[in-house]
């Protein structure tokens, strides 16, 4: 049984031949199935309350500071956060890993919210300075948290010990 073709249905720029016939349609099908696809997940991420309820487990948070911390808030929290994020060297030391990365991770975004708030409140004069070792400094928070995760005690040492001399020098400046 031999297939016509309709030559008078309008074409999207694609031919169909005998054998691709099925295909084609196979294909609008899909094209359409992926544009549903896309215009779903869009009104999904676009929806109003993802981003304004922040009581929902699956809120966004996009901002780097917290909305309502002021600059004393800041300073004060920078103190306990830095703290917090020295205190995992006891779990370095027993060679916790895991801990170690749980207990980084909470403890350092913490501190760089504080951080970026008190950068931000600085004349532009010393932001430049204050960002290069906000940089070095998750960096080195980033390195370690890596380190941690392939167990290397010597790199983890050496990324704690990178942290400990720039929260310092930080402390140093902001003062």
């Amino acid at each position: 049984m031999a297939t016509q073709l309709h030559p008078t249905r309008p074409s999207l720029g694609i031919s169909c031949h005998l054998r691709s016939c099925s295909t084609s349609h196979k294909l609008q099908g899909h094209f359409t199935r992926r544009i549903a696809a896309a215009a779903a997940l869009a009104s999904v991420f676009l929806a109003k309350e993802g981003f304004s309820n922040t009581k929902t487990a699956f809120s966004f948070n996009f901002s780097l500071t917290v909305p309502d911390q002021t600059i004393e808030e800041a300073e004060a929290g920078i103190h306990y956060h830095a703290q917090e994020l020295l205190n995992i060297k006891s779990l370095i030391d027993l060679q916790t890993w895991k801990e170690v990365q749980i207990a980084l991770r909470v403890s350092a975004s913490h501190l760089k919210q504080d951080l970026y708030t008190i950068i931000q409140a600085k004349p532009g004069s010393q932001r430049l300075q204050l960002r290069k070792l906000y940089s070095i400094l998750f960096n080195s928070v980033t390195d370690l948290d890596y380190a941690a995760r392939s167990k290397d005690a010597v790199l983890v040492k050496e990324c704690y010990n990178n942290i400990v001399s720039t929260i310092n020098e930080v402390f140093t400046k902001i003062q």
